[in-house]
């Protein structure tokens, strides 16, 4: 038999009002990536010749987050049928498969996918769509699926539309389904808005389906209620979130990375980590970070946008901010920022500093205290040390500046001129010492708190 075409409509305009957030519900974050990411990369796996969005009114960064994929808007929002009708124009010429999807169930294995669509592709003519169906742990909330004596599927009943028998029923909706072209549009036509919402279910063309003499299916996936659930919720988020720290802490233990106290260390979709990595209690990946062979990072480090080489040490309490990139066998120590600046090869940055937007030579020393005034409150300039140079603790070097191999920077100097190779600079006020004074001083103070200062306060 030959494949038909497959295309897939995923339903992402729905403003989350149980979030309780500004942000459009398909963009917050899993493990620091939109939810809606997971689901385009996942059916992108399957090969549809098109993926098309449905977003609401004023949802311009949903259309940017799954670009190049086409959106179409669903300016009113009357329920799933009706977001589905948005795309009658798109749609009504393709000759196939449509897969439906809601984006706010971003975790579907891709197995489950093709799983449903080869139940669809298997099935006589007379099967006009495949839901995808599965036991949650909670069916609180879920749409139920009410299956016939032959194995077919009878009907999708709401959660709220739902009687208590069907209510104790365990299989449910995922919100995944695949349905023939031809008759998608005759079967929403016939779909009213009677029901506790006042809203046109998409799930209720399984009802019209049936009365009109076709056969509906549904496949039963086994799998972590987690991927199925959609996220309607914080709650409901915190729990994806869960899920999804574990799968990555996991990838990350299955590889050879030790982690002291796996539970406390924070993963990003994205992180990249070598081998003979330590990483310590209470260590967050930001986006965009790759670490090399040989790397330890200890305890509450903070990292995003960074890239960190082989034999580098980081920590405690570092911050690497985006455009940190740290070269081989660097020291990064306790409460060090490092921001759109690099350290090159043995360089060594251990205590108390800001290196911003600027260059650490290889084999520098960077002392205590050490800031890299950056930004003039207009512009942000650059700050260049040299090889081997050696700058004294609690300097401040004021870009733009530039600081030459092997020069020597003494302690407390504030630089704001260019220093030459294997020159000392120091800038900071004269010394000066009087002898006895403190002795005076001391004895100031004394004769101050006598009897005779008493009488002076009082009158």
């Amino acid at each position: 038999m030959t494949q038909r075409k497959l295309l897939v409509v995923i339903l992402a305009a729905g403003k989350g009002t149980r979030m309780h957030s500004n942000l459009p519900k398909v963009l917050h974050p899993l493990a620091g990536r939109p939810m809606i990411q997971y689901l385009i990369n996942t059916v992108e796996g399957i090969d549809p010749e098109r993926v098309v969005v449905i977003v609401g009114p004023e949802m311009e960064d949903v259309t940017r987050a799954v670009a190049p994929h086409r959106t179409l808007v669903q300016s009113r929002r009357l329920g799933t049928g009706h977001a589905v009708a948005v795309a009658r124009e798109l749609l009504h010429e393709f000759n196939g498969e449509i897969l439906l999807l809601c984006g706010d169930v971003p975790l579907l294995p891709r197995t489950a996918l093709t799983r449903m669509l080869s139940a669809m592709r298997a099935a006589d003519l007379q099967t006009c769509l495949v839901v995808l169906g599965f036991y949650p742990n909670d069916p609180a909330g879920y749409g139920r699926l009410i299956t016939a004596s032959d194995g077919s599927l009878r009907a999708i009943v709401e959660h709220q539309d739902a009687t208590p028998s069907q209510g104790a029923m365990g299989l449910c909706n995922s919100g995944a389904m695949v349905i023939r072209s031809e008759y998608l549009f005759h079967l929403l036509d016939a779909v009213g808005n009677n029901n506790a919402s006042g809203e046109y279910y998409l799930t209720d063309i399984v009802a019209v389906a049936r009365h009109s003499g076709l056969r509906c299916s549904y496949v039963e996936v086994e799998s972590e209620s987690v991927e199925l659930f959609g996220i309607n919720t914080q709650r409901d988020l915190a729990r994806a979130e869960a899920f999804m720290q574990e799968h990555l802490r996991g990838a990350m233990l299955d590889s050879g990375v030790t982690l002291v106290d796996p539970l406390t260390v924070h993963c990003c979709f994205d992180t990249k980590i070598g081998r003979n990595v330590i990483i310590h209690p209470y260590v967050v990946f930001g986006s965009g970070v790759t670490i090399g062979d040989n790397v330890e990072i200890q305890s509450f480090c903070h990292l995003e946008q960074s890239t960190v080489s082989a034999g580098v040490r980081i920590g405690p309490y570092a911050r690497l901010r985006p455009g940190a990139t740290i070269n081989a066998n660097v020291h990064i120590g306790n409460f060090v920022e490092i921001k759109s600046s690099v350290v090159e090869t043995g360089a060594k940055v251990n205590h108390l500093s800001y290196i911003g937007d600027g260059r650490v030579g290889a084999g520098a020393n960077i002392g205590a205290g050490t800031i890299f005034c950056n930004y003039n409150g207009h512009v942000k300039a650059f700050t260049d040390v040299g090889a081997g140079a050696f700058i004294g603790s609690n300097s401040a070097l004021v870009a733009p500046v530039k600081i030459g191999d092997n020069a020597i920077i003494g302690a407390g100097s504030v630089i704001t001129k260019n220093v030459a190779a294997n020159a000392l600079a120091v800038a900071r006020c004269l010394q000066k010492e009087r002898p006895g004074w403190a002795s005076l001083r001391h004895l100031h103070h004394e004769r101050g708190t006598g009897k005779a200062a008493q009488k002076r306060r009082t009158k």
